[in-house]
């Protein structure tokens, strides 16, 4: 039998980051139903930092993410971003409205011309091209250097991680809780729930209510290009309607047709059609000739209804805390959410450093969604 402060369940992106957070002040035990913690989301992320991409808070989090993220790098003596430059691109009239939205809430945009665009990426069907926008603030994310660190803080704080423990059983003993994780029973005073798609299910084993969880599946391949030239600076060209992406992924290019179709949690499929439907959208805006796909894979964005992430516990079920929600953003934001998340579990609210964040934190409490059943 183990005991703890805190059992933070998922040790994927979401659950490692917060639980390094927390084993500075509380001790710590993560559990995990997989063999590693870069089974689900966190192992099929496009590793990318997109300031300008989601919804208010999301975009808070990913710019107060950015000196945590030089911060850790300058630690451990590797960078965990590489600059890559995001072009949004409009082709049609629904993308030309989605690039002024865009440019409202993302005032750090460029607003580019066809020939501008085109010269920043000479794959481009300048004929195609009738608005694009840029963001020099992106970047390549090293995703495994990110999560390995957020390991080697745990280790190094004494914390515990049990892989291969799924969680069979959560009641409530005294003011604290008693969990069934594989073969191993703790007791802990708070427990914080990063499961991810499974989140609802982990909530549900607690009796704890929902918060209404949404996987959605997104595909994603990489394929040769018949492109002549030097393809390794090319931006990321994401079409503003989120339609499809491509960006270059070591000497080919990674692209995804954006789909978000609500599945089961599990191991998704990817789509076959909305492959081809991507290839054909890439090849009409761009020469780089996509045609065979290499590989393709598919992993689950996990959204609540309002696509913002889920902070905190309901107002009657203190002691139960959500880290869910996090849709495509999770990684781009993984820094700044952590210490927000941690300063919640830890303290009951932000402290000076998260409030200045710029996301609500009462705005990201489950509370906010619908009343509970």
């Amino acid at each position: 039998m183990l005991s703890s402060d805190v059992v933070v369940v998922g040790a994927g992106m979401a659950g490692a980051s917060v639980a390094a957070e927390l084993s500075e002040r509380l001790s710590v035990v993560v559990v995990e139903a997989a063999a590693s913690g870069e089974e689900h989301s966190t192992g099929r992320s496009a590793a990318a930092f997109l300031p300008s991409y989601g919804g208010a808070s999301v975009r808070a989090l990913t710019r107060a993410s950015h000196p945590l993220y030089e911060a850790m790098a300058a630690e451990n003596g590797v960078p965990l971003l590489q600059p890559r430059p995001l072009l949004w691109l409009a082709t049609d009239e629904p993308g030309e409205e989605a690039v002024s939205e865009l440019t409202r809430t993302s005032p750090h945009l460029e607003r580019l011309t066809s020939g501008q665009a085109h010269r920043l990426c000479p794959p481009l069907r300048a004929d195609r091209v009738r608005s694009a926008a840029l963001d020099r603030s992106a970047a390549d994310v090293d995703v495994a250097g990110l999560h390995q660190t957020y390991f080697r803080m745990l280790r190094g704080r004494g914390a515990t991680v049990l892989f291969n423990a799924p969680v069979r059983d959560i009641r409530r003993r005294g003011k604290g809780w008693s969990i069934t994780a594989g073969e191993q029973v703790i007791h802990c005073a708070k427990v914080v729930n990063a499961a991810g798609a499974w989140a609802d299910q982990v909530a549900g084993r607690a009796d704890v209510p929902a918060i209404g969880i949404q996987p959605r599946r997104r595909t994603a391949f990489v394929s040769p290009t018949r492109y002549d030239g030097d393809i390794s600076g090319l931006p990321l060209v994401v079409d503003a309607c989120e339609r499809w992406y491509v960006k270059p992924e070591a000497g080919l290019m990674l692209g995804s047709p954006a789909d978000a179709t609500e599945v089961s949690p599990g191991r998704p499929r990817p789509d076959e059609l909305e492959i081809a439907r991507a290839l054909e959208a890439v090849d009409e805006a761009t020469t780089l000739g996509l045609r065979s796909v290499q590989r393709a894979w598919a992993g689950l964005r996990n959204f609540v209804a309002d696509h913002e992430p889920v902070v905190g516990a309901w107002s009657d079920h203190e002691g139960f805390y959500f880290l869910a929600g996090q849709g495509g953003y999770g990684i781009q934001m993984a820094p700044a959410l952590a210490r927000l998340a941690a300063d919640i579990v830890a303290e009951g609210t932000p402290s000076r450093e998260t409030a200045d964040y710029g996301a609500s934190a009462a705005g990201l409490r489950p509370d906010r969604l619908s009343v509970p059943l």
